[in-house]
């Protein structure tokens, strides 16, 4: 019996023994089944700020796992040795949700990630992961793109406490050329998680030649200002010849200093500059007086002045999770 995954937008109608696009669902015998479910195929224990989250417990430990498999597939993936591959390729070890939980607690974590490949194929396994980590006091983190229908966002979110979402593009034509998706269910995910009480960062990685230009990075933090918030982080990541776009060059300084000032210009509170070295845009001021609140180098937290939460100069509030 032919079945029709309704997770996220590309609706894949998959055949008996096949799998859907993202390669990890697969039709068993009429039934649509997640067969990496408690089988990751890599774990770590991250930085919070590698995710980036910079505005979420600072300075704490994630424990950080993923499953082969995404349902997008960008030319640029950075892992696409396992979010492009078949799951019976990879090696993988059985992690069952309350492990994880478990895991997390034993080594200190404060929270559990869910990235480096998409949370969304491995929905059922996220979710349960979710649940079982709230039940023993750990917060729970997603690492995606957001290419998810809005029924499972809302079933899944209500379980996750902050949510780092990449927005690629403001434009369709990349998304379809690029990542093989759509841009406008990944605005709406952005939207949704916001009104469930998630917190949210995004990301946008500035691709030369692709999505680099001044109306695209304007277009981008005006959208956010208006949907989700002036205070909400806004990361802007530098581009490494990746997978099938060895052909481009690395984002040059200039790039990310002029998205950074567009951002700035639309409003946004919080930017940050990303695969970058000793760059004042990786800390967090003050948006009202300037102070230096959070001093960062790469993953580490040099000094962290926040007070309760508050800038200790002026005590203007800052948008985040601070314990």
């Amino acid at each position: 019996m032919i079945v029709q995954c309704e997770l996220c937008p590309k609706g894949c109608i998959i055949e008996p023994g096949q799998s859907g696009e993202c390669r990890v669902r697969v039709n068993i015998d009429g039934k649509l089944t997640a067969v990496t479910y408690g089988y990751p195929c890599t774990v770590h224990i991250d930085p919070i700020e590698k995710k980036p989250l910079y505005h979420f417990l600072p300075a704490t430990a994630t424990f950080s796992l993923a499953t082969v498999g995404c349902n997008l597939h960008c030319k640029n993936c950075q892992n696409w040795e396992i979010s492009q591959e078949n799951p019976e390729n990879i090696q993988a070890s059985f992690l069952p949700p309350d492990k994880i939980a478990a895991f997390s607690k034993r080594e200190g974590c404060a929270s559990v990630s869910f990235t480096y490949t998409e949370p969304s194929v491995y929905y059922e396994y996220a979710l349960d992961s979710c649940i079982a980590a709230h039940e023993a006091g750990i917060k729970t983190i997603l690492v995606t793109a957001g290419y998810l229908n809005p029924e499972p966002v809302k079933k899944l979110y209500q379980h996750v406490d902050a949510a780092r979402i990449d927005i690629k593009s403001m434009s369709e034509e990349f998304y379809r050329d690029i990542c093989s998706a759509t841009l406008a269910p990944v605005l709406n995910t952005c939207v949704q998680a916001k009104g469930l009480g998630c917190h949210i960062e995004i990301i946008h990685l500035v691709i030369p030649t692709l999505n680099d230009t001044d109306d695209g990075f304007k277009k981008l933090a005006k959208w956010i200002v208006e949907n989700l918030g002036k205070e909400t982080p806004l990361h802007f990541s530098r581009f490494f010849p990746q997978y099938n776009m060895r052909h481009l060059p690395p984002t040059p300084d200039e790039t990310l200093d002029r998205a950074c000032a567009i951002a700035k210009s639309e409003g946004i509170l919080y930017f940050y500059q990303g695969n970058v070295q000793n760059h004042h845009n990786e800390n967090t001021v003050c948006p009202k007086c300037g102070q230096l609140l959070i001093e960062r180098v790469g993953y580490r937290i040099l000094q962290n002045t926040l007070s309760n939460g508050k800038c200790p100069a002026c005590g203007t509030e800052i948008y985040g999770v601070w314990s």
